[in-house]
């Protein structure tokens, strides 16, 4: 057991006297030291001990020792043991800074045996005595009717039940005694995680006969679906202009798919009309990096054979599943944070499709009629690409289920107590990820003269379907811990106890059979103590 800092533990220490003499054998001064101060070399004398010292099983429950509470107390009243208050935290406040009236504060608190639904905050060097019997005004604990199995229960229907918070007063250390902490399934902050007890950054206590209870952690929901239906698809290519209608056609513009993300998709512009050759048509975009199929190329135009079509665009690749959660999840002031899977990414877009070739005018035996224009027919457009289908969203975390949470710098020590703790929740499923936006057809080419055998312009491709957005990976399991603690000291005595619950499973990817691992976030752990060794991060989304 780690000694004591506090009153009580120097009281308790073996004293040496060492008195000074006269010549006449007269006693001059007596002075009391710890008896290990030559060890320690700290001989200062030892303080005296006080009626309000001792063990809290047995010690005498005075009113200039500490404010008393009942279920059938009175807020109102002095919080003496006569006229006891009715609520736990009014008489940590009164046990804190006093009664009034330049009464010193007692920096205690007695507390019947009895069911209290409310959360509390401690102040560290304020002590809580629970389980006392309050019949007949006695308000001792051991050998009362019921004594440790009578705690005063501290239950509130939500929220963190105990939270000890460091006070001005430096190590100064609370004890908490006779009490039995309970916190509700899924009650903590976060709506998925039951917490007991929470030591906040330099906060000190030790915990003495009592019994924490953390309930059951809450399963992580499932993350959002991307829409059902397919994403934005391709615009459709612009018709090339006919033959002996200009000098000198123009190819149809290009086509250009906007997506919501602002990624576009263009199809081609077609090739030019001409009189003795056609131009070519325009490659569609975004092109591939490595295009050996010649996905989305621009068509050629008319010269000594005829044009050709503008190639269709490659389609956009589907997005992968997303990993699931991996981790232990953090530690923060309000309890534990759990890890979601990974969004699933946007699917890519479809690339535009070529242009088609422009075709000519001039050849045996065909031009265009004497007084008319005489360009030969142009070529029309690539069909824009579908978008991307948009990914799911990550599943969410399982609730854990601790017993004691000790933030950096605090210290807490367990001593013939139990501590019980519930289930972690399973992780959420992952949402699934949309389908992508189908590819549009290229515009039709220009006509040939009418009644002649000119040959007409070619068409643009068609757009590249655009790739289906990835499914979602599953939210991290809960876990059951005993004590979590960050960079903080933990004391298990022998005669502590710790009961677990089991872990939550990860929750699986989305679209995923029950046996598919790929993408499933971590299971959570169950073990009587965990140390997290990372800082509080910025929280997730």
């Amino acid at each position: 057991m780690r000694p004591r800092e506090d009153r009580r533990a120097l009281a308790a220490a073996v004293a040496v006297v060492v008195c000074a003499w006269g010549a006449s054998s007269t006693l001059l001064a007596c002075t009391s030291y710890r008896d290990d101060c030559w060890e320690v070399m700290e001989c200062a004398p030892a303080p005296e001990p006080t009626f309000c010292d001792g063990d809290p099983a047995t010690t005498i429950a005075l009113d200039e020792c500490g404010v008393f509470v009942s279920e059938q107390g009175d807020d109102n009243s002095a919080g003496t043991k006569d006229a006891p208050v009715k609520t736990l935290q009014h008489a940590i406040g009164l046990a804190a800074y006093g009664r009034g009236h330049g009464e010193a504060a007692t920096r205690r608190v007695y507390a019947c045996g009895g069911s209290f639904e409310e959360k509390i905050t401690l102040p560290s060097g304020v002590d809580l005595w629970g389980g006392r019997l309050c019949d007949g005004g006695d308000w001792s604990y051991d050998g009362s009717f019921g004594g440790p199995n009578h705690p005063t229960i501290i239950a509130p229907p939500v929220g963190i039940p105990l939270r000890v918070i460091a006070d001005d007063k430096e190590h100064a250390t609370s004890t908490v005694f006779g009490v039995r902490v309970e916190a509700a399934d899924s009650s903590a902050d976060d709506g998925k995680s039951s917490i007991a007890m929470i030591l906040s950054s330099g906060a000190r206590a030790l915990v003495q006969d009592s019994v924490i209870v953390a309930g059951n952690g809450k399963d992580g929901e499932p993350g959002e679906d991307a829409p059902s239906f397919r994403a934005n698809v391709g615009v459709v290519g612009n018709h090339g202009v006919d033959a002996c209608t200009a000098d000198s056609p123009t190819g149809a513009l290009e086509v250009v798919t906007v997506c919501e993300d602002g990624i576009e998709s263009t199809g081609g512009y077609g090739g030019d009309g001409g009189l003795e050759s056609g131009g070519d048509g325009a490659p569609g975009q975004p092109m591939p990096a490595e295009n050996p199929d010649g996905n989305g190329l621009g068509g050629t135009g008319a010269g000594s054979a005829r044009c050709s079509d503008g190639a269709n665009g490659m389609g956009g690749l589907d997005a992968g599943r997303a990993d699931g959660a991996v981790g232990a999840g953090y530690l923060t002031e309000d309890g534990w944070m759990g890890i979601r899977g990974d969004d699933g990414k946007k699917g890519g877009v479809g690339q535009g499709g070529g242009g088609g070739g422009g075709s000519r005018s001039r050849g045996p035996m065909v031009a265009c009629p004497a007084g008319r224009p005489q360009g030969g027919a142009a070529g029309g457009s690539g069909g824009g690409g579908g978008c991307g289908g948009l990914g799911g969203k990550g599943g969410g975390y399982g609730g854990s289920s601790i017993g004691v949470v000790a933030l950096q710098g605090s210290a807490v020590t367990l001593e013939a107590t139990r501590v019980m703790t519930g289930n972690g929740g399973n992780g959420g499923v992952g949402g699934t990820g949309q389908p992508g936006g189908g590819g549009s057809p290229g515009g039709d080419g220009g006509l040939g003269a009418p009644g002649s055998q000119m040959w007409r312009a070619c068409s643009g491709g068609f757009g590249g379907d655009g790739g289906r957005g990835g499914d979602a990976g599953g939210g991290l399991g809960g876990s059951s811990y005993g004590v979590a603690a960050h960079s903080a000291y933990v004391g298990i005595g022998p005669d502590a106890t710790i009961q677990l619950g089991k872990p939550g499973d990860g929750g699986l990817a989305g679209n995923a059979a029950p046996d598919d691992a790929v993408g499933q976030g971590q299971a959570g752990d169950s073990m009587p103590y965990r140390q997290f060794d990372v800082p509080n991060p910025v929280p997730p989304h």
